[in-house]
């Protein structure tokens, strides 16, 4: 881990760097005032049920606007209902000109109708139906007045209508199952249009709102995050990491000379703080209080502006001025005031650091966020993309963007060791999620493919032998569409976690762990359609964590410690590669030794079962250790490969032994 020398500050150890090539294609607008994104979702404005995924900050709510009004004016529907999570979100759907850059018309509505101002719930559903007997055209609501609502009205009340759902997959979790009733009974008894839209490329985190089989009804628009990063004008590469410490986040080490947040807490970097759960091991509980501490890390309190909230600190480091805005009080008349000056920040010195608890969903963009640092594990991958998305606004003061997770070292001593070693782990494997996400996306063909289609083909088209194309519609529909679900899903499986760190053959990981668990979330998949899911999901993996190197007219790519031509690779090499592991060894170079064996320590403790499947792979194996040892592995040894084998070579002898007892 290097050290900033000029300031003292530690840089985080990065797991994942990425570089954009700044093409400003995504910011780029074109005759109609669309970006990139928005004419993707355009082109399926005719689609009555339209499920559109992009990244925060692609221009989401505008895109609706767009699809809105074609609808309004040349597809005979007659009113547009947009549902919003929370009230904040509502601001993003006010008033809009939209003809002065060249559509056709504006986006106007009665503010009457904008129910996401303060208010009753009562008054706003007797609002929302007085809204579907007037002349008026758009309202915009709540996700809960749109269920509390619809218990008043019929199906059929919505014929005709838009119905847009915004944060269509991560609804409060009170009202998944409800608002999913709402959509399946109005979609079921109604001819009304539906556009749900996410910024979410998961749906671990919380229950779908629509069922499988509904959900394939919608016509997918899937705008990707490297897509949106590499199109921007400023923007050029993004790290994301980790920084660990001992005891409390904010206390004096005296190893350290200082706390672990002061050590990569850098004040000449605008930063989004986002301090523990209160219900955290990393917490303290008291929320308020670790506010205070973190000022008092920064330096000295000058004073509060009594109009605008702001914090003005006097850093201890350089002597200058700090602005900081504190979002974790729950005064809500201060809270209005911070939030509302952070609506109207214009300049990157209006604000230099937010601490916040949660999300900030506050409903102000900060587009000058260069650093998203967050203390303590996070379980949502939806939360840690969304933090992410904080950062990568693209901006003219900055060229790369960080986001680094503050996380606890487990503790030998620990009573919580177990808790601690897997929210690491964890927390690891969210990273590597992120990379596969942010990183350019590929497409792969097999090498003697007979649909040779030249025109589809570019750069990051790779070609390979013994690759399996998916057969079906729906295979082929949950590569293209649902891949980096389930990536989630399989990074998050409880198995997979254990077997990352590499006290796993990889070809078990790639052949038997990996299918298992898209049998389980397609169990519609036929063996020959989960093959190619599974080919796809691993040489994908493989591919993205791997560091590709043109020499030449010849590309190479390092998979498992040696370059390979991109020509020559195969899915026999690819199986042989855990696709995971590059970030275990990131992690074994910068934690101590006794972190990693309390790592090893507590994967061992919960062993992985031995199937079959993987005793068959491991047999080979086996006896090649015996033709190089002259011994047999042993169940005793501290490598923990060796303990497998050991594990695999009991398993089978005992399966002999069963065999022969019955004859």
């Amino acid at each position: 881990m290097e050290t900033n020398t000029t300031n003292n500050y530690k840089q985080p150890i990065n797991l994942v760097n990425v570089n954009y090539k700044q093409t400003g294609q995504s910011k780029s607008t074109n005759e109609y005032g669309m970006r990139e994104m928005q004419e993707k979702a355009f082109e399926a404005r005719s689609a009555q049920y339209l499920l559109l995924k992009a990244p925060p900050a692609s221009g989401k709510s505008r895109a609706l606007m767009f699809l809105a009004l074609d609808k309004l004016i040349n597809q005979g529907i007659k009113k547009v209902i947009v549902a919003v999570p929370e009230r904040s979100i509502g601001n993003s759907f006010a008033p809009t000109e939209l003809t002065k850059y060249g559509f056709f018309a504006d986006w106007d509505l009665n503010l009457k109708y904008n129910l996401c101002s303060p208010g009753s719930d009562t008054s706003k559903v007797q609002a929302f139906k007085d809204f579907m007997q007037s002349e008026d055209k758009i309202l915009i609501c709540t996700h809960a007045t749109l269920r509390f609502a619809f218990e008043g009205l019929t199906e059929t009340d919505f014929n005709n209508c838009l119905v847009a759902i915004d944060e269509f997959h991560h609804v409060s979790a009170d009202g998944d199952n409800i608002l999913g009733n709402v959509m399946r009974k109005i979609i079921e008894k109604s001819n009304a249009h539906i556009v749900a839209m996410t910024g979410s490329y998961f749906r671990g985190d919380s229950v779908p709102v629509l069922l499988p089989e509904d959900e394939e009804k919608f016509i997918k628009v899937t705008y990707n995050y490297y897509d949106q990063l590499n199109g921007y004008k400023y923007l050029k590469s993004l790290g994301i990491g980790y920084h660990f410490y001992r005891g409390r986040y904010y206390k004096h080490d005296d190893e350290r000379g200082m706390s672990a947040l002061e050590e990569i807490l850098d004040e000449n970097l605008k930063t989004i703080i986002h301090i523990p759960s209160v219900n955290s091991a990393e917490s303290s509980k008291e929320k308020l209080e670790e506010v205070n501490h973190i000022i008092d890390c920064l330096g000295e309190l000058e004073y509060q502006d009594t109009e605008t909230g702001v914090l003005f600190v006097k850093s201890k480091r350089s002597g200058k001025i700090l602005k900081i805005a504190d979002l974790v009080n729950d005064n809500q008349k201060e809270r209005d005031k911070i939030t509302a000056y952070l609506r109207g920040v214009k300049t990157p010195e209006d604000i230099d650091m937010i601490i916040a608890l949660g999300m900030a969903k506050e409903g102000f963009d900060w587009p000058f966020c260069q650093h998203a640092l967050t203390i303590g594990y996070r379980g949502s991958l939806t939360e840690i993309i969304q933090i992410i998305g904080r950062a990568t606004r693209d901006s003219n003061n900055k060229t790369h963007a960080q986001f680094t997770n503050l996380i606890a070292q487990p503790d030998a001593v620990d009573d919580d060791i177990k808790l601690s070693v897997n929210n690491m782990l964890k927390a690891i494997t969210a990273s590597l999620l992120m990379e596969q996400v942010l990183a350019p996306n590929f497409k792969f063909k097999p090498m003697d493919d007979e649909e040779d289609d030249l025109e589809n083909e570019d750069e990051n088209t790779i070609k390979i032998k013994g690759f399996k194309k998916p057969k079906s519609q729906r295979a082929k529909d949950i590569i293209e569409s649902d891949l980096n679900d389930l990536k989630a899903r399989i990074l998050q499986d409880d198995t997979m976690i254990k077997a990352m760190p590499g006290n796993i053959e990889p070809e078990v990981i790639n052949t038997v762990l990996i299918p298992r668990i898209i049998r389980e979330v397609y169990p519609d998949l036929n063996e020959e359609d989960v093959e190619a899911v599974r080919q796809y999901v691993v040489v994908d993996s493989v591919i993205k964590n791997g560091e590709v190197e043109e020499q030449g007219s010849k590309k190479f790519i390092k998979m498992a410690g040696s370059f390979v031509n991109i020509d020559d690779i195969n899915i026999d090499l690819i199986d042989t590669i855990n696709p995971f592991q590059k970030a275990f060894e990131i992690l074994s170079k910068n934690v101590t030794t006794s972190i990693l064996k309390s790592i090893q320590d507590t994967i061992n403790v919960t062993k992985i079962d031995m199937t079959e499947e993987e005793a068959v792979i491991l047999w080979p194996k086996i006896k090649e250790w015996v033709k190089h040892t002259g011994d047999k592995p042993s169940i005793q040894s501290y490598d923990p490969k060796e303990q497998r084998l050991a594990q695999a070579l009991l398993f089978i002898q005992d399966a002999k032994r069963k065999k022969a007892q019955n004859g």
